[in-house]
């Protein structure tokens, strides 16, 4: 099974160019732009409510931008033609539970001009024997596997996947990924989200955050993951205008009396405040979330976004 460009080679088969999509007073997002191109396994990280889904159904033309533009394969996600060829996973999936699984996978099936066959798609994902199982009496685990299985059925040339693993074991998590690794292996293209960065490591090599709506790196694992270690140190410190050129300081916020430092290595900040002799008190020290972590790396001008 191959999975070629249907862009010819020339371009992304999905592109987000400075998309923003409001819901009321909510900015969901706001100035996105993304390529995904052929034979890319993407993983989009980012915490609950940060837009993830949101651009998923923009791609796959459930919705359409207030702004800006979506291309995909070339073309607009509207169109019957090209979402063809597009397999999706939403969050939350409500299939027919009194289908059995054989035909719930065979009625999805036949809306593609390609499927893959039942038997095969179905031990990919770890679902063999179970064809004449009501959906009703699968478990939550094997629910969401079907519903991961069926965004394959097309035998598509992307697919996008919103939280495959929620509620999944172990086990079961981890024949997920085989599925999804086979896939990308001969040659298909994925876009995976998650808001654990474990999640993304088992599977992605580029990874994009995005946060309060925005693209907030979109860079190597390796780098992503040096940025989702910085620690948060707070603390109450009179002398704070040497507290910004310290060592391994990233960002400094001011809020009230307390001063936020995110650092990528606290223990050598504290040496480095004894030894600069600037008072503090209150010292607290926690891992950063995701999101000010990267808030707070991309706000500095050298900032790579």
């Amino acid at each position: 099974m191959t999975h070629d460009n249907p862009t010819g080679g020339r371009g992304p088969l999905a592109r987000a160019v400075e998309v923003t999509r409001r819901f009321g007073e909510v900015t969901a997002l706001d100035g996105v732009s993304l390529d995904i191109h052929a034979g890319e396994l993407v993983g989009l990280l980012g915490p609950n409510g940060a837009g993830k889904s949101t651009l998923i159904n923009l791609f796959v033309g459930l919705r359409a931008p207030g702004s800006g533009r979506m291309e995909l394969f070339g073309g607009t996600p509207r169109d019957p033609v090209r979402r063809r060829s597009v397999g999706v996973t939403p969050q939350e999936s409500g299939l027919p539970q009194t289908l059995r699984v054989g035909e719930c996978v065979d009625f999805v099936s036949k809306h593609y001009p390609s499927a893959v066959p039942r038997g095969e798609l179905l031990d990919r994902f770890g679902l063999a024997g179970l064809e004449r199982r009501q959906i009703g009496g699968l478990s939550g685990g094997q629910k969401r596997r079907l519903a991961v299985a069926l965004a394959f059925a097309g035998d598509p040339r992307l697919v996008f996947l919103d939280e495959p693993t929620t509620g999944l074991d172990v086990e079961a998590r981890r024949a997920l990924w085989d599925g999804i690794r086979r896939f990308h292996g001969e040659g298909g293209t994925v876009l995976v989200t998650s808001h654990y960065l474990e999640e993304i490591e088992a599977l992605a090599q580029r990874v994009v955050v995005i946060g309060q709506g925005r693209v907030l790196a979109d860079d190597s694992l390796t780098a992503v993951r040096a940025m989702v270690g910085a620690m948060r140190v707070s603390l109450n410190a009179t002398g704070q205008d040497g507290l910004s050129a310290l060592p391994g300081v990233l960002a400094v916020e001011r809020e009230g009396e307390r001063t936020h430092l995110v650092t990528t290595d606290a223990d050598e900040l504290l040496r480095a405040l004894i030894r600069a002799e600037i008072p503090f008190s209150g010292i607290e020290v926690r891992q950063t979330s995701l999101e000010e972590a990267f808030l707070a790396l991309t706000s500095r001008p050298s900032a790579r976004v």
